[in-house]
């Protein structure tokens, strides 16, 4: 309402209040609020020893330490409370500084919580509003909540319960904002089941320092074709992959460190390559510059990816049909009870045998030949590794029948859907962010398992690769011959 002209009225309304609302037990008669002050006092009762229970729960160290300086600080006073939380101080710092490894192992739960209560629990509010993971539903904020945390020195697991209707996809949009946020160079998402994902906070690369390959064992025992080890994952424990039944593609740039994945497993593999339960084939077209290093351990190698390399390929794949027509009706897998060696075939740059070759013909018959192994070999005990830099679909056309695939330091963010599938990079495989200085670096991803791995692969050096022929000595090999830079040939027969 305006104010009227020659009139002192003055419209009262932008001077009202909204009314305030009393709470509805204010408006109970006095003798019912009475009957009800016993209840309320046990729920307000119940109400605190459930969040002392949650704070013990939680904070289990920190609660024990609490009770014991009040009761030191009652009997002896706040005198004698300092001198001993000064001498524990300094004592956990002279321990953490003679022998980090041990205080970490056995402090662990004493940084989780010390952790949780400084950083995650302090901020959690906070950055759950900015990073718009609340929700709000008449009239009432809801927030996720923060539930275990363990600190692993080079990371923090946080345990999270998620609000009705939301997704993991949320917080992997975010997992960027939430590393800055809680003070950690990156963030990955898992989930633990429904409702509940945990977040891996990272502050560290444990997987900096190159890993020397373990000591040849003669044990062929302790060989297993489904798990062998080829280096050590950022856990802490053995990076192991399949070969029985398996099809393996390594995908990376120059210098990624593809070789590193290649001898560790063949490493792993000397005891049953020396007695002949494992055959290896190899197709190296750069001229043996890599599989020419250590030419004894293949049953048959060609170094080019001409006619030799795609007859090679033909007569595996005419072997896998022929072996899995021995095994109908009698076994549905191979085993060394066949008495019929394991075949692993290595490429080491696909891409020049099925996608670079100029001869269209031979191009058709070694992508046709590639995909039979792939396809068939699994049950008759025939697997390929194969090493390839680009990962493109026209280059690798048959991605999918490759069932474990390694992603290693790639160029773009689209590749790591390419190699690993969709989704896998928004929950940390970021395989493009992996630093030169770390060649052999990898994130591995098996079908049927959810969350992909990042390793990293044993080093093998020339010494190393010295050795490994020496342990496989006298083992018969055939090299075929390659063009030499006159046309000659420039290999030789091992």
């Amino acid at each position: 309402m305006a104010r009227r002209e020659g009139s002192r009225w003055v419209d009262p309304a932008p001077l009202e209040i909204a009314r305030p609302r009393l709470p509805w037990w204010t408006l109970l008669p006095g003798w019912f609020k009475l009957v009800l002050l016993p209840v309320a006092l046990v729920w307000v009762t119940v109400w605190l020893v459930a969040k002392l229970v949650r704070l013990c729960w939680y904070y289990p160290v920190l609660a024990t330490l609490t009770v014991a300086a009040l009761l030191l600080d009652w009997w002896a006073g706040h005198g004698l409370v300092g001198s001993v939380a000064s001498i524990v101080i300094m004592s956990l710092f002279v321990w953490w500084w003679v022998s980090a490894e041990s205080y970490a192992r056995w402090c662990r739960f004493l940084r989780s919580e010390t952790r949780r209560l400084s950083i995650y629990a302090w901020e959690w509010r906070t950055v759950m509003r900015l990073a718009n993971l609340t929700g709000t539903a008449k009239g009432r904020e809801y927030r996720p909540k923060l539930k275990r945390v363990r600190a692993e020195g080079w990371r923090d697991k946080v345990r999270v319960s998620m609000i009705k209707g939301q997704a993991p996809e949320q917080w992997a949009e975010r997992s960027s904002g939430l590393a800055h946020s809680f003070h950690a160079t990156a963030c990955r998402v898992r989930v633990i089941k429904p409702g509940r994902i945990e977040l891996d906070l990272i502050h560290s690369d444990p997987l900096k320092r190159v890993l020397a390959l373990p000591q040849l064992s003669g044990d062929e025992s302790a060989v297993d074709l489904k798990r062998i080890v080829i280096g050590r994952t950022e856990t802490g424990k053995p990076w192991r992959i399949r070969l029985l039944g398996n099809q393996i593609l390594v995908v990376g740039v120059q210098g990624a460190g593809k070789g590193s994945v290649l001898w560790s497993a063949v490493w792993a593999l000397a005891p049953l390559i020396k007695s002949g339960t494992v055959r290896l084939y190899g197709i190296d077209p750069k001229g043996g510059m890599e599989l020419g290093q250590c030419p004894e351990i293949f049953h048959q190698v060609v170094f080019d990816n001409g006619p030799d390399a795609v007859e090679l390929l033909e007569e595996l794949a005419a072997e896998v049909r022929e072996r899995a027509g021995q095994y109908r009706g009698i076994r549905r897998w191979w085993s060394r009870e066949s008495g019929q060696p394991f075949t692993l075939l290595i490429v080491d740059e696909l891409a020049d045998v099925i996608a670079y070759q100029t001869d269209k013909k031979l191009k058709e018959r070694a992508q046709a030949a590639i995909q039979t192994i792939t396809s068939q070999g699994r049950a008759p005990g025939f697997g390929v590794l194969a090493l390839v830099q680009d990962p493109r679909k026209e280059i690798v056309p048959f991605r999918n029948l490759f069932t474990t695939r390694i992603a290693m330091r790639l160029d773009e963010a689209t590749q790591v859907d390419m190699v690993l599938g969709d989704g896998v990079r928004e929950r940390g495989a970021e395989a493009h962010e992996i630093s030169e200085l770390t060649p052999g670096v990898a994130w591995a991803k098996e079908d049927g398992k959810r969350e992909p791995v990042r390793a990293r692969a044993f080093y093998a050096s020339d010494s190393d690769l010295a050795e490994l022929r020496g342990f496989v000595a006298g083992f018969t090999a055939e090299v075929v011959p390659f063009p030499g830079p006159t046309g000659g040939a420039g290999g030789a027969a091992a």
